[in-house]
């Protein structure tokens, strides 16, 4: 790849690094969410938190005290916070934008929209996994069609969306346990995949049928390079299930 023209993005578990710039360079501005699913360990919070503004979205109000941080704003209807979390944010002012229980946007669609109409360029989203599937599953999808582009992660779990056009090269710090494509549209045509166990080139990914699951890197190498020539591509980490 151009070194010249590439971008960067850091997670305590790896590097994504982009040629044609694409969304990379837009999370090391990006607002970080925390939302009410899995709660990152505190450390990892801690950590990933440096440099971006913090955004709790209701039961994500508790990983942050966890953690020992103050949001710069709250999000939600409260009705999975602790209540004396939310209390606390009440005692220290922090901003609020309280929602009805009865409403058709779930609280991270709505946080997801705040963010955009904020001016930030993308999110990187923790909490988003573990607990029920059809939360994880809507979490998922809206990140994936929101108006900005988006990140998952913990220490546990990382997912991107790789959008046609473009080209990720992924260095893992850490050694992930499996590595799957998830297409996210109907087809992901173009697909070309190095540096693992079972690569493809130029490949037709379909919804339907989700065939390119659990690979691995290749033995002695801590690289992958994923590029797509168009549909929507879920490429996702797993260390600890």
């Amino acid at each position: 790849m151009n070194t010249k023209n590439a971008s960067y993005f850091q997670l305590p578990e790896l590097t994504i690094r982009s040629e044609n710039l694409g969304f990379v360079p837009l999370l090391n501005k990006s607002c970080l969410l925390v939302i009410g699913g899995r709660a990152p360990k505190a450390d990892w919070l801690q950590k990933t938190a440096e440099g971006h503004a913090l955004w709790a979205v209701d039961h994500g109000l508790d990983a942050c005290l966890a953690a020992k941080l103050r949001p710069a704003k709250l999000i939600g209807d409260g009705d999975s916070a602790q209540p004396k979390a939310w209390q606390w944010a009440e005692e220290q002012d922090i901003p609020i934008e309280k929602f009805p229980v009865e409403k058709d946007d779930t609280d991270t669609q709505l946080a997801l929209k705040l963010a955009h109409n904020a001016g930030f360029p993308a999110a990187f989203v923790t909490g988003a996994f573990g607990g029920r599937f059809d939360h994880a599953l809507s979490t998922v999808m809206s990140c994936a069609f929101a108006p900005l582009p988006c990140l998952l992660a913990d220490e546990r779990e990382t997912l991107l969306f790789v959008h046609a056009g473009e080209t990720l090269s992924v260095t893992v710090k850490k050694q992930p346990k499996a590595i799957s494509l998830l297409p996210l549209t109907g087809r992901c045509e173009g697909v070309t995949l190095e540096g693992t166990h079972w690569p493809l080139h130029e490949a037709v990914l379909t919804q339907r049928s989700m065939r390119a699951v659990s690979n691995v890197l290749e033995s002695g190498h801590g690289i992958l390079t994923l590029s797509i020539k168009t549909g929507l591509l879920g490429l996702y980490f797993v260390w600890h299930e």
